[in-house]
């Protein structure tokens, strides 16, 4: 009890003891102690009440609030906590004015303080406001403008088998088209996507990080997955090494997911699998986004127009362009000897074009992959990524922006 609060109920009890001895009248013990005669018999009062605490302080709250939510709606907004346990005042509220609108429901604000009196809220550390990142997601202005993909860190269930959930969304949406349990491996992989293509339509681009089976240290970062990709005429946007948060929307939503299914994890990979598609039809269909007014994610997206072609073709490429065809070992043949240059395009057709420095620049589709110089030697050209800030290259290519692989990290 602070030190203040003390001497003041000290002060009280002689002042009343001092009443008591009957040598004092009210208005010197008033005098003496430096209060009015309205507070004198207010503690008096307090004394004879029979109350062994009469001297200490009482709550100052008022005993009415005007303002006060009616208990109907309190009632309500905690029916609706429980029916969403994992949704926050914003999303409460958000989900409370689309079912009745004509409801004049109290502030998020005043919904938190209601779920903490319920005690429904569980207090958490405050966390640290991260520093601002220097290279932000790039903004998708529609949907399937851009779709990002990850695998969620793996984790075991209780019968200790290993789950690596394969995620996909749209960027501009926020719409989960796909949680899935698969080998975290391209052939695991790649009839996930074909499944997710056949259903929603081929996207513009997909955003992924830069390491298996997305990406490699092959030329142009490619790997099987996505030289498919590219044959499909999907843009790819490579974050760069170490940058999770140039695919932030989709970390964030990652932690939303390990945070409803998997703490604690289902008993095995069935039940599992069962408690993504339950998460995976809230998230679109019943969770608020705030990034999107507090709209569920279904309200905006809306199915890609490309679909998915029942025979992907050969890439074509110009007349002044040489075709070879990638063998099995990688290899191409060129100039009567053989060449390596990438085990991801085996199978695959490869153009090649001369330059006016008298070198040969390879493209598959539209990606300069790497440079075949005059002495038949090729150097692969790293991924391609927006916004790396290094030395400039040369140009050789009018398709996209060229990088030696060979003179910048990663």
């Amino acid at each position: 009890m602070p030190f203040r609060e003390t001497c003041l109920m000290e002060e009280r009890i002689r002042m009343l003891s001092d009443y008591g001895t009957g040598n004092w009248s009210v208005t010197e013990l008033c005098r003496r102690y430096g209060v009015c005669r309205d507070t004198f018999y207010e503690w008096r009062r307090r004394r004879e009440s029979g109350d062994g605490r009469w001297f200490e302080d009482g709550s100052h709250a008022p005993l009415h609030c005007p303002h006060a939510t009616a208990d109907q709606l309190k009632e309500a907004i905690l029916r609706m906590r429980k029916r969403f346990e994992y949704m926050g005042p914003r999303k409460l509220l958000a989900k409370l004015r689309a079912e009745q609108p004509e409801v004049a429901w109290p502030a998020a604000s005043t919904i938190g303080d209601i779920l903490k009196r319920g005690g429904l809220i569980t207090p958490v550390k405050r966390r640290r406001r991260p520093v601002g990142q220097a290279r932000p997601c790039t903004e998708a202005e529609a949907a399937n403008d851009e779709w990002s993909t990850d695998f969620k860190g793996h984790f075991r269930t209780l019968d200790q088998r290993r789950i690596d959930p394969l995620t996909v969304t749209d960027s501009h949406s926020r719409f989960l088209l796909e949680v899935r349990i698969v080998p975290p491996t391209i052939e695991g992989t790649q009839p996930a996507f074909a499944a997710v293509f056949r259903e929603y339509g081929l996207p513009r681009s997909i955003r992924c990080d830069n390491g298996p089976p997305f990406g490699s240290s092959g030329a142009a970062g490619l790997t099987r997955l996505s030289a498919w990709w590219a044959k499909l005429g999907i843009e790819l946007h490579f974050i760069h090494p170490a940058s999770p948060q140039e695919n932030g929307r989709h970390e964030r939503m990652h932690r939303t997911l390990k945070h409803q299914t998997s703490c604690p994890p289902a008993a095995n990979a069935v039940q599992q699998q069962a408690r993504f598609n339950a998460f995976r039809r809230h998230y679109n269909e019943e969770r608020p986004h705030e990034a999107l007014g507090q709209q569920p994610p279904a309200v905006l997206y809306t199915p890609s127009l490309r679909p998915m072609p029942r025979r992907i073709e050969d890439p074509w490429y110009d007349a002044d362009h040489q075709v070879r065809r990638v063998r099995s070992t990688g290899e191409i043949r060129w100039r009567g000897e053989n060449v390596f240059v990438s085990e991801a395009l085996r199978g695959e057709l490869v153009g090649i074009a001369e330059l006016e420095t008298g070198d040969h620049v390879v493209r598959f589709c539209d990606l300069d992959i790497g440079l075949l110089d005059r002495r038949a030697r090729f150097r692969r050209f790293a991924p391609p990524r927006e916004g790396l800030r290094e030395p400039a290259a040369p140009q050789v290519s009018t398709i996209i922006p060229v990088r030696n692989v060979d003179n910048q990290p990663g």
